[in-house]
Protein backbone atom coordinates (compact mmCIF):
# COMPACT_ATOMS: atom_id res chain seq x y z
CA UNK A 1 0.00 0.00 0.00
CA UNK A 2 1.24 3.09 -0.87
CA UNK A 3 0.27 6.29 0.92
CA UNK A 4 0.74 9.93 0.62
CA UNK A 5 0.25 12.31 3.67
CA UNK A 6 -0.49 16.01 2.13
CA UNK A 7 0.87 19.15 4.52
CA UNK A 8 1.93 22.31 3.88
CA UNK A 9 5.13 21.64 5.39
CA UNK A 10 7.11 18.73 6.96
CA UNK A 11 8.63 20.55 10.32
CA UNK A 12 7.14 24.35 10.08
CA UNK A 13 4.29 24.56 12.57
CA UNK A 14 2.37 21.98 15.29
CA UNK A 15 0.37 20.28 12.48
CA UNK A 16 3.58 19.59 10.44
CA UNK A 17 5.29 18.32 13.20
CA UNK A 18 2.26 16.03 14.00
CA UNK A 19 2.24 15.14 10.53
CA UNK A 20 5.48 14.32 9.72
CA UNK A 21 5.78 12.39 13.25
CA UNK A 22 2.99 9.91 11.65
CA UNK A 23 5.15 9.64 8.71
CA UNK A 24 7.92 8.60 10.43
CA UNK A 25 5.65 5.98 12.27
CA UNK A 26 4.11 4.41 9.25
CA UNK A 27 7.92 4.43 7.71
CA UNK A 28 8.88 2.44 10.58
CA UNK A 29 5.88 -0.18 10.47
CA UNK A 30 6.70 -1.14 6.86
CA UNK A 31 4.47 1.15 5.09
CA UNK A 32 5.54 3.04 1.55
CA UNK A 33 4.47 6.43 2.32
CA UNK A 34 5.56 9.71 1.44
CA UNK A 35 4.80 13.41 1.90
CA UNK A 36 4.39 16.35 -0.73
CA UNK A 37 4.76 19.64 1.25
CA UNK A 38 4.82 23.06 -0.40
CA UNK A 39 7.42 24.28 2.37
CA UNK A 40 10.44 21.45 3.19
CA UNK A 41 12.17 22.24 6.12
CA UNK A 42 13.87 18.58 6.91
CA UNK A 43 16.75 17.00 4.27
CA UNK A 44 14.25 13.73 4.92
CA UNK A 45 14.60 12.42 0.92
CA UNK A 46 10.77 10.96 1.39
CA UNK A 47 9.46 13.98 1.44
CA UNK A 48 8.98 15.78 -1.48
CA UNK A 49 8.88 19.80 -2.63
CA UNK A 50 9.60 22.15 -5.18
CA UNK A 51 12.79 21.74 -5.75
CA UNK A 52 13.92 25.07 -8.40
CA UNK A 53 14.42 28.20 -6.41
CA UNK A 54 11.37 29.94 -8.19
CA UNK A 55 9.16 27.22 -7.42
CA UNK A 56 10.35 27.41 -4.00
CA UNK A 57 9.88 31.04 -4.00
CA UNK A 58 5.99 30.91 -5.37
CA UNK A 59 5.36 28.24 -2.32
CA UNK A 60 7.06 31.48 0.10
CA UNK A 61 4.60 33.59 -0.73
CA UNK A 62 1.48 31.90 -1.28
CA UNK A 63 0.02 31.93 1.93
CA UNK A 64 0.40 35.89 1.86
CA UNK A 65 -1.26 35.53 -1.55
CA UNK A 66 -4.12 33.33 -0.12
CA UNK A 67 -4.57 35.87 2.68
CA UNK A 68 -5.43 39.22 0.71
CA UNK A 69 -9.39 38.53 0.34
CA UNK A 70 -8.91 38.62 4.49
CA UNK A 71 -6.98 41.43 4.63
CA UNK A 72 -9.37 43.20 2.29
CA UNK A 73 -11.66 43.26 5.34
CA UNK A 74 -10.87 46.60 6.89
CA UNK A 75 -13.68 45.52 9.87
CA UNK A 76 -11.79 42.20 10.66
CA UNK A 77 -10.47 41.19 13.72
CA UNK A 78 -7.15 42.70 14.71
CA UNK A 79 -5.90 39.74 16.78
CA UNK A 80 -6.66 37.34 14.46
CA UNK A 81 -3.65 36.17 12.54
CA UNK A 82 -5.06 34.02 9.76
CA UNK A 83 -8.04 33.15 7.36
CA UNK A 84 -7.86 30.93 4.44
CA UNK A 85 -9.26 31.51 1.28
CA UNK A 86 -7.66 28.22 -0.03
CA UNK A 87 -8.22 30.41 -3.80
CA UNK A 88 -5.15 29.87 -5.52
CA UNK A 89 -4.93 27.66 -8.35
CA UNK A 90 -2.40 25.06 -8.65
CA UNK A 91 -1.03 21.72 -10.07
CA UNK A 92 -1.39 19.79 -6.68
CA UNK A 93 -3.46 17.03 -8.35
CA UNK A 94 -1.25 16.94 -11.23
CA UNK A 95 1.65 15.85 -8.62
CA UNK A 96 -0.64 13.77 -7.01
CA UNK A 97 -1.04 11.58 -10.41
CA UNK A 98 2.36 11.50 -11.03
CA UNK A 99 3.29 10.08 -7.25
CA UNK A 100 0.00 7.42 -7.64
CA UNK A 101 -0.75 6.40 -4.25
CA UNK A 102 -3.27 4.41 -3.44
CA UNK A 103 -4.55 6.83 -0.63
CA UNK A 104 -4.14 10.18 0.33
CA UNK A 105 -3.98 11.61 3.89
CA UNK A 106 -4.55 15.10 4.11
CA UNK A 107 -3.17 17.42 7.10
CA UNK A 108 -2.96 21.04 7.36
CA UNK A 109 -3.46 22.41 3.82
CA UNK A 110 -4.07 25.88 3.15
CA UNK A 111 -1.54 28.24 2.83
CA UNK A 112 -2.72 28.58 -0.43
CA UNK A 113 -1.56 24.76 -0.73
CA UNK A 114 -4.51 22.43 -1.60
CA UNK A 115 -7.03 24.82 -3.59
CA UNK A 116 -10.85 24.13 -1.98
CA UNK A 117 -11.91 22.83 -5.93
CA UNK A 118 -8.90 20.51 -6.01
CA UNK A 119 -10.22 17.66 -4.02
CA UNK A 120 -13.21 16.72 -6.06
CA UNK A 121 -10.53 16.35 -8.52
CA UNK A 122 -8.46 13.38 -6.77
CA UNK A 123 -9.55 9.87 -7.29
CA UNK A 124 -8.47 8.52 -4.65
CA UNK A 125 -9.83 7.80 -1.08
CA UNK A 126 -9.33 10.96 0.96
CA UNK A 127 -8.44 10.32 4.81
CA UNK A 128 -8.38 14.03 6.20
CA UNK A 129 -7.00 14.51 9.54
CA UNK A 130 -7.89 17.87 10.89
CA UNK A 131 -5.91 20.13 13.02
CA UNK A 132 -8.67 22.79 13.32
CA UNK A 133 -11.56 23.69 12.55
CA UNK A 134 -11.06 25.20 9.00
CA UNK A 135 -11.83 22.39 6.96
CA UNK A 136 -16.17 23.18 8.26
CA UNK A 137 -15.74 26.48 8.66
CA UNK A 138 -16.19 29.35 6.02
CA UNK A 139 -12.47 30.22 7.00
CA UNK A 140 -11.79 31.11 10.23
CA UNK A 141 -9.69 28.31 11.84
CA UNK A 142 -10.84 28.32 15.06
CA UNK A 143 -14.35 30.04 15.71
CA UNK A 144 -14.36 31.53 19.20
CA UNK A 145 -18.39 31.78 20.12
CA UNK A 146 -19.20 31.30 16.49
CA UNK A 147 -20.98 28.46 15.56
CA UNK A 148 -22.12 29.40 12.20
CA UNK A 149 -20.32 26.73 10.91
CA UNK A 150 -23.57 24.53 11.60
CA UNK A 151 -25.49 26.34 9.04
CA UNK A 152 -23.60 27.89 6.17
CA UNK A 153 -21.79 31.04 7.78
CA UNK A 154 -22.15 34.13 6.59
CA UNK A 155 -22.22 37.79 9.12
CA UNK A 156 -18.74 36.42 10.36
CA UNK A 157 -17.49 37.80 13.61
CA UNK A 158 -13.77 37.29 12.31
CA UNK A 159 -14.11 39.58 9.78
CA UNK A 160 -16.12 42.50 11.39
CA UNK A 161 -19.27 41.63 8.86
CA UNK A 162 -23.32 41.94 9.61
CA UNK A 163 -23.50 40.63 5.75
CA UNK A 164 -24.91 37.00 5.28
CA UNK A 165 -23.33 37.07 2.02
CA UNK A 166 -19.95 37.35 2.41
CA UNK A 167 -16.60 36.07 2.49
CA UNK A 168 -17.28 33.25 4.78
CA UNK A 169 -20.28 32.68 2.59
CA UNK A 170 -18.79 32.61 -0.24
CA UNK A 171 -16.07 29.84 0.81
CA UNK A 172 -18.70 27.67 2.70
CA UNK A 173 -20.54 27.31 -0.71
CA UNK A 174 -17.25 26.69 -2.57
CA UNK A 175 -16.61 23.66 0.02
CA UNK A 176 -20.18 22.66 -0.16
CA UNK A 177 -19.95 22.34 -4.02
CA UNK A 178 -16.83 21.23 -4.21
CA UNK A 179 -16.84 18.70 -1.59
CA UNK A 180 -20.46 16.76 -1.91
CA UNK A 181 -19.56 13.62 -3.15
CA UNK A 182 -16.12 12.97 -2.07
CA UNK A 183 -14.77 9.37 -0.98
CA UNK A 184 -13.62 11.13 2.47
CA UNK A 185 -12.71 10.02 6.02
CA UNK A 186 -12.66 12.33 8.52
CA UNK A 187 -10.15 11.53 11.99
CA UNK A 188 -9.67 13.80 14.28
CA UNK A 189 -6.80 13.94 16.97
CA UNK A 190 -9.15 15.02 19.68
CA UNK A 191 -12.96 13.77 20.85
CA UNK A 192 -14.01 17.61 20.96
CA UNK A 193 -12.76 18.55 17.40
CA UNK A 194 -15.13 15.39 16.25
CA UNK A 195 -17.99 16.82 18.09
CA UNK A 196 -17.69 20.28 16.35
CA UNK A 197 -17.17 18.46 12.65
CA UNK A 198 -20.16 16.39 13.67
CA UNK A 199 -22.17 19.34 14.25
CA UNK A 200 -21.21 21.27 11.01
CA UNK A 201 -23.19 21.39 7.99
CA UNK A 202 -20.27 20.37 5.86
CA UNK A 203 -19.17 17.56 7.58
CA UNK A 204 -22.44 16.16 9.43
CA UNK A 205 -22.71 13.15 7.45
CA UNK A 206 -19.31 11.86 6.97
CA UNK A 207 -17.48 8.98 8.73
CA UNK A 208 -15.06 10.74 11.68
CA UNK A 209 -12.91 8.59 13.51
CA UNK A 210 -10.67 10.16 16.44
CA UNK A 211 -6.89 8.98 16.69
CA UNK A 212 -4.75 11.11 18.89
CA UNK A 213 -1.21 12.44 17.55
CA UNK A 214 1.42 10.31 18.49
CA UNK A 215 5.19 10.69 19.97
CA UNK A 216 7.98 8.44 19.74
CA UNK A 217 8.60 7.48 23.47
CA UNK A 218 11.98 7.06 23.12
CA UNK A 219 12.80 10.43 21.88
CA UNK A 220 10.29 12.20 24.22
CA UNK A 221 10.90 10.36 27.74
CA UNK A 222 11.71 11.58 31.36
CA UNK A 223 15.28 13.16 31.87
CA UNK A 224 17.00 13.36 35.43
CA UNK A 225 15.89 17.00 35.97
CA UNK A 226 19.68 18.50 37.75
CA UNK A 227 21.38 17.21 34.62
CA UNK A 228 18.45 18.76 31.62
CA UNK A 229 19.08 21.56 34.00
CA UNK A 230 22.70 21.71 34.16
CA UNK A 231 22.44 21.03 29.37
CA UNK A 232 20.30 24.00 29.37
CA UNK A 233 21.92 26.68 32.13
CA UNK A 234 19.17 26.63 33.75
CA UNK A 235 18.87 27.15 37.63
CA UNK A 236 19.03 24.14 39.99
CA UNK A 237 17.72 25.72 43.07
CA UNK A 238 14.03 26.78 41.87
CA UNK A 239 10.59 25.19 40.57
CA UNK A 240 10.45 25.95 36.83
CA UNK A 241 7.39 26.82 35.71
CA UNK A 242 7.47 26.58 31.45
CA UNK A 243 5.08 27.53 29.02
CA UNK A 244 5.20 27.49 25.07
CA UNK A 245 3.94 27.71 21.76
CA UNK A 246 4.75 28.76 18.64
CA UNK A 247 4.20 32.37 18.75
CA UNK A 248 3.18 32.14 21.76
CA UNK A 249 2.98 35.11 23.60
CA UNK A 250 1.58 36.92 20.08
CA UNK A 251 -1.54 33.79 19.26
CA UNK A 252 -4.29 35.29 21.52
CA UNK A 253 -5.47 32.16 21.47
CA UNK A 254 -2.76 30.34 23.42
CA UNK A 255 -3.81 32.71 26.18
CA UNK A 256 -0.59 34.19 27.53
CA UNK A 257 -3.17 37.30 28.57
CA UNK A 258 -4.24 34.85 31.39
CA UNK A 259 -1.09 33.28 32.14
CA UNK A 260 0.08 36.72 32.79
CA UNK A 261 -3.21 37.13 35.28
CA UNK A 262 -2.33 33.36 36.75
CA UNK A 263 0.73 34.22 38.01
CA UNK A 264 -0.49 37.24 39.82
CA UNK A 265 -2.47 35.40 41.65
CA UNK A 266 0.51 33.58 42.24
CA UNK A 267 2.26 35.25 44.16
CA UNK A 268 -0.01 34.55 47.28
CA UNK A 269 1.11 31.15 46.81
CA UNK A 270 4.27 31.06 45.82
CA UNK A 271 7.53 32.26 46.94
CA UNK A 272 9.12 34.69 43.86
CA UNK A 273 12.57 33.62 45.37
CA UNK A 274 11.92 29.96 44.53
CA UNK A 275 9.72 29.95 41.20
CA UNK A 276 11.38 30.81 37.54
CA UNK A 277 8.86 31.27 34.56
CA UNK A 278 10.58 30.32 31.43
CA UNK A 279 9.21 30.91 28.18
CA UNK A 280 10.12 29.05 24.50
CA UNK A 281 8.38 29.71 20.87
CA UNK A 282 9.28 33.51 21.72
CA UNK A 283 11.77 35.70 22.16
CA UNK A 284 11.86 38.67 25.20
CA UNK A 285 10.15 41.51 24.40
CA UNK A 286 11.97 45.13 23.78
CA UNK A 287 9.39 46.39 26.90
CA UNK A 288 10.19 43.52 30.37
CA UNK A 289 7.03 41.98 31.05
CA UNK A 290 6.71 41.84 35.27
CA UNK A 291 5.60 38.73 35.86
CA UNK A 292 5.99 39.00 39.53
CA UNK A 293 8.36 36.09 39.42
CA UNK A 294 12.22 36.15 37.11
CA UNK A 295 11.33 34.92 33.66
CA UNK A 296 13.73 33.54 30.97
CA UNK A 297 13.03 33.50 26.75
CA UNK A 298 14.82 30.63 25.37
CA UNK A 299 13.37 31.46 22.16
CA UNK A 300 11.87 28.73 19.34
CA UNK A 301 13.64 25.42 19.81
CA UNK A 302 12.97 23.24 16.54
CA UNK A 303 15.05 20.09 17.79
CA UNK A 304 13.39 17.29 19.56
CA UNK A 305 16.08 16.42 21.43
CA UNK A 306 16.25 20.76 23.04
CA UNK A 307 12.65 20.37 23.66
CA UNK A 308 12.53 16.83 25.36
CA UNK A 309 15.30 18.49 27.39
CA UNK A 310 13.86 21.88 28.15
CA UNK A 311 9.99 19.52 29.48
CA UNK A 312 12.73 17.63 31.52
CA UNK A 313 13.97 20.50 33.13
CA UNK A 314 10.56 22.01 34.16
CA UNK A 315 8.51 21.27 37.45
CA UNK A 316 5.40 22.52 35.33
CA UNK A 317 3.97 22.55 32.32
CA UNK A 318 1.51 25.24 31.84
CA UNK A 319 -1.03 25.61 28.53
CA UNK A 320 -3.79 28.86 29.05
CA UNK A 321 -4.88 28.21 25.29
CA UNK A 322 -8.73 29.55 25.40
CA UNK A 323 -9.39 27.48 22.49
CA UNK A 324 -7.52 24.63 21.35
CA UNK A 325 -7.09 21.23 19.40
CA UNK A 326 -4.79 18.35 21.01
CA UNK A 327 -2.01 20.69 21.35
CA UNK A 328 1.85 18.94 20.71
CA UNK A 329 2.99 20.86 24.04
CA UNK A 330 1.08 19.00 26.24
CA UNK A 331 1.58 15.94 24.88
CA UNK A 332 5.46 16.46 24.31
CA UNK A 333 5.31 17.47 28.24
CA UNK A 334 3.34 14.58 29.25
CA UNK A 335 5.85 12.15 27.61
CA UNK A 336 8.84 13.52 29.60
CA UNK A 337 6.91 13.20 32.94
CA UNK A 338 6.15 16.82 33.38
CA UNK A 339 2.50 17.17 34.94
CA UNK A 340 0.31 20.20 32.96
CA UNK A 341 -1.76 22.67 34.50
CA UNK A 342 -4.62 24.03 32.03
CA UNK A 343 -8.21 25.15 31.37
CA UNK A 344 -10.36 22.49 30.26
CA UNK A 345 -11.37 23.41 27.21
CA UNK A 346 -10.77 21.47 23.46
CA UNK A 347 -8.81 18.36 23.07
CA UNK A 348 -6.95 19.29 26.44
CA UNK A 349 -9.31 16.96 28.38
CA UNK A 350 -8.21 13.97 25.79
CA UNK A 351 -4.48 14.18 27.49
CA UNK A 352 -4.69 15.22 31.05
CA UNK A 353 -7.17 14.50 33.67
CA UNK A 354 -7.91 16.65 36.28
CA UNK A 355 -5.97 15.70 39.78
CA UNK A 356 -5.13 12.86 38.33
CA UNK A 357 -2.10 13.70 35.79
CA UNK A 358 -2.42 17.08 35.97
CA UNK A 359 -4.72 19.88 37.07
CA UNK A 360 -7.67 21.23 34.63
CA UNK A 361 -8.95 24.50 36.00
CA UNK A 362 -12.13 26.54 35.21
CA UNK A 363 -12.39 28.09 31.56
CA UNK A 364 -11.21 30.75 31.94
CA UNK A 365 -10.86 31.81 35.49
CA UNK A 366 -7.23 33.06 36.09
CA UNK A 367 -7.32 32.53 39.91
CA UNK A 368 -8.16 28.99 39.32
CA UNK A 369 -5.75 28.69 36.86
CA UNK A 370 -3.09 29.64 39.89
CA UNK A 371 -4.09 27.21 42.41
CA UNK A 372 -3.83 24.57 39.67
CA UNK A 373 -0.15 25.33 39.31
CA UNK A 374 0.43 25.59 42.95
CA UNK A 375 -1.30 21.98 43.70
CA UNK A 376 0.93 19.97 41.43
CA UNK A 377 4.26 21.96 43.09
CA UNK A 378 2.66 21.71 46.75
CA UNK A 379 3.73 18.15 47.57
CA UNK A 380 6.79 16.76 46.61
CA UNK A 381 5.31 13.05 47.25
CA UNK A 382 1.96 13.50 44.97
CA UNK A 383 4.14 15.46 42.53
CA UNK A 384 6.04 12.10 41.89
CA UNK A 385 2.64 10.13 41.40
CA UNK A 386 1.61 13.25 38.57
CA UNK A 387 5.03 12.45 36.61
CA UNK A 388 4.65 9.10 36.21
CA UNK A 389 0.82 9.08 35.74
CA UNK A 390 1.83 11.63 32.98
CA UNK A 391 3.99 9.04 31.39
CA UNK A 392 1.96 6.41 31.78
CA UNK A 393 -1.05 8.29 30.14
CA UNK A 394 1.20 9.07 27.34
CA UNK A 395 2.53 5.31 26.69
CA UNK A 396 -0.84 3.52 27.11
CA UNK A 397 -3.00 6.41 24.78
CA UNK A 398 -0.48 8.21 22.58
CA UNK A 399 2.55 6.43 21.32
CA UNK A 400 3.93 6.83 17.86
CA UNK A 401 3.53 2.88 16.80
CA UNK A 402 0.17 2.80 18.51
CA UNK A 403 -0.82 5.54 16.16
CA UNK A 404 0.54 4.54 13.20
CA UNK A 405 -1.52 0.94 13.83
CA UNK A 406 -4.94 2.54 14.03
CA UNK A 407 -4.17 4.61 10.85
CA UNK A 408 -3.61 1.36 8.94
CA UNK A 409 -6.32 0.07 10.41
CA UNK A 410 -8.37 2.77 8.30
CA UNK A 411 -6.08 2.59 4.85
CA UNK A 412 -6.37 -0.92 4.77
CA UNK A 413 -10.30 -0.56 5.50
CA UNK A 414 -10.89 1.47 2.55
CA UNK A 415 -8.40 -0.11 -0.03
CA UNK A 416 -10.00 -3.34 0.91
CA UNK A 417 -13.70 -1.84 -0.05
CA UNK A 418 -12.18 -0.82 -3.36
CA UNK A 419 -10.87 -4.03 -3.90
CA UNK A 420 -14.43 -5.49 -3.56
Amino acid sequence: MKVLILSISDLGGGAARAAYRLHQGLLAAGVDSQMLVQNKVSGDSTVIAPKSKVNRGIAAIKPALDGIPFALHRDRDPTINIYSAQWLPNKIVDRINQINPDIINLHWVCGGFVPIEALKKINKPLVWTLHDMWAFTGGCHYSGKCDRYQDSCGACPQLGSSRNWDLSRWIWQRKAKAWQDLNLTIITPSQWLAEAAKSSSLFSNISTKVIGNGIDPQIYQPHPQELARKILNLPLDRKIILFGALDSTQDRRKGFSLLLSALQELQSLESSEVIELVIFGASAPSVPIDFGFQARYVGKLNDDISLSLLYGAADVFVAPSIQDNLPNTILEAIFCGTPCAAFNIGGIPDMVQHQHNGYLAQPFLPEDLARGIHWILKDPARYQELAAKSRDKAISEFALDRQSQKYLRVFHDLCSKLSL
